[in-house]
């Protein structure tokens, strides 16, 4: 069995999930050299979790706690890589950071160990370029796990992208 990273995109409104399990293959190589271990990686499961604009923020915080719960429960992650936040408008910076908590409470919950990674540690990883723009980066995400088309929502993509880099990061 192989190890299963989970990726998150927070946000209030819509927090992108995504997860991967990343498998050893042995491939043989030369006469002389024997066995090489390599991994590949699968997609196991993407979507995202939407709270209503006009629910109060309570409510929303519990909608991602209790939808999160059930995720980590139906992925059985080894490990969760979650976007760290980036800051461009106060008002929305604070209810991300509020969506954050809560996800750092589950996941320590749950036992499970996390790792960061920031917007432009991602594009690196994913396109060689710390600048490539979100379509670079979700382009990147199909080719890396072999999908015909883009993961939709955007949001989805973004945290396969997320839990992407993770596995890179393991190698």
């Amino acid at each position: 069995m192989g190890k299963r990273i989970l990726g998150l995109d927070p946000g209030l409104a819509i927090l992108g999930f995504g997860a991967i399990i990343c498998q050893a293959e042995v491939k043989p190589m030369t006469k002389v050299r024997g066995k090489s271990t390599s991994e590949s990686v699968q997609l196991l499961d993407f979507g995202v979790i939407q709270t209503p604009a006009r629910t109060e923020l309570g409510k929303r915080l519990c909608t991602i706690y209790e939808d999160l719960h059930t995720i980590l429960e139906q992925c059985q992650p080894d490990l969760v890589a979650v976007e760290k936040l980036f800051f461009y408008r106060m008002g929305n910076t604070i209810t991300v950071a509020q969506a954050r908590g809560v996800v750092t409470l589950v996941l320590a919950q749950h036992q499970v160990p996390m790792v960061e990674f920031t917007p432009g540690q991602v594009k690196q990883a994913l396109t060689g370029y710390g600048n490539a723009d979100k379509h670079e980066v979700q382009q990147a995400v199909a080719r890396e796990l072999n999908l015909e088309s883009i993961p939709k929502p955007d949001d989805a993509a973004d945290a396969l992208a997320v839990a992407l880099t993770a596995w890179f990061h393991q190698q």
